[in-house]
């Protein structure tokens, strides 16, 4: 039983590799296309000035700069295999994305980055994948979920569990759509209120793993969304048999420098921005037993 007095066991995390040549300077990068995804939420696609395209791993983030504005740390969004454009997809919460929502093809922002440890996608290889978000969390898995359809034979049975508040809420539409049609992926969407015309699931998304089709032993789960809704799919997740060292989260919260020098993202002795922000859930489950975490 852990106590407040207790020592946090905490598994040695690996190093992770960041950015090598000037991690606090900004490139620039062009707008290429806007795409409003919901009625808060949106995504920009952009290429570098530099012609110098970004390379990153599935769950890593960038710190973009809106000039005049501020930064923020927002995820990338966009397919690994596609390096002719950066896409990042996020809701207007805040002064510097409700700058950027008004960005317009031929705009210049700053980008920082890629930072952070991503989504474990070796790891997965032979095992079932159970993909889990929560609204906009589906933005962080996305390129995930693209690595796997890019390299379909090296995983098992691809399953994808999306909650969202209402249809209206739904990102990645088309996605959704492409995907469903093809036979070798399980799309199940629900929503916590539905709507004239929805004829699909109600309830929260955690509602749909005892039904969901995988392997229990034989499977990697990746979730990303709300901290509430990560808490009770892993304690589902846990209930259906998946092991906790099997079960992904990504912690996104509070990230300023992005390299572990600001300690506005520590977490007991990690630091978000360079630990993560995708953790095992047995690196981090001390603070999710932990109250009001």
């Amino acid at each position: 039983m852990v106590n407040e007095f207790s020592t946090p066991v905490v598994p040695t995390i690996e190093p992770v590799m960041q950015p090598s040549i000037e991690p606090m300077l900004p490139r620039l990068y062009q707008v290429q296309r806007t795409h409003k995804e919901t009625h808060e939420t949106f995504t920009l696609e952009l290429t570098p000035e530099d012609g110098q395209p970004l390379v990153f791993t599935p769950g890593q983030f960038n710190m973009l700069y809106a000039f005049g504005m501020g930064e923020c740390a927002i995820s990338i969004s966009g397919d690994p295999a596609d390096s002719s454009k950066l896409m990042h997809t996020t809701r207007i919460v805040g002064t510097v994305t409700t700058a950027l929502s008004k960005l317009r093809p031929g705009d210049v922002l700053g980008i920082r980055g890629p930072f952070g440890r991503g989504w474990s996608m070796d790891l997965a290889e032979g095992n079932d994948v159970v993909f889990v978000a929560g609204g906009i969390g589906l933005a962080p898995l996305r390129p995930a979920i693209c690595h796997v359809l890019n390299h379909r034979e090296k995983y098992g049975k691809v399953v994808l569990l999306l909650g969202t508040r209402t249809p209206q809420d739904i990102v990645f539409r088309r996605d959704l759509q492409k995907w469903r049609s093809r036979l070798d992926v399980e799309v199940l969407v629900t929503v916590d209120r539905a709507e004239s015309g929805w004829q699909g699931n109600v309830g929260v998304v955690t509602g749909l793993i005892r039904r969901a089709p995988f392997d229990r032993l034989n499977t990697i789960a990746m979730i990303c969304g709300p901290e509430i809704m990560m808490q009770f799919t892993v304690m589902e997740l846990l209930k259906r048999g998946v092991p906790a060292e099997k079960i992904y989260v990504t912690m996104e919260r509070n990230m300023k420098c992005a390299i572990g020098f600001c300690g506005h993202c520590q977490l007991g002795p990690n630091f978000l921005c360079k630990d993560g922000p995708v953790f095992r859930y047995d690196e981090i489950k001390f603070w999710f037993e932990q109250r009001e975490f």
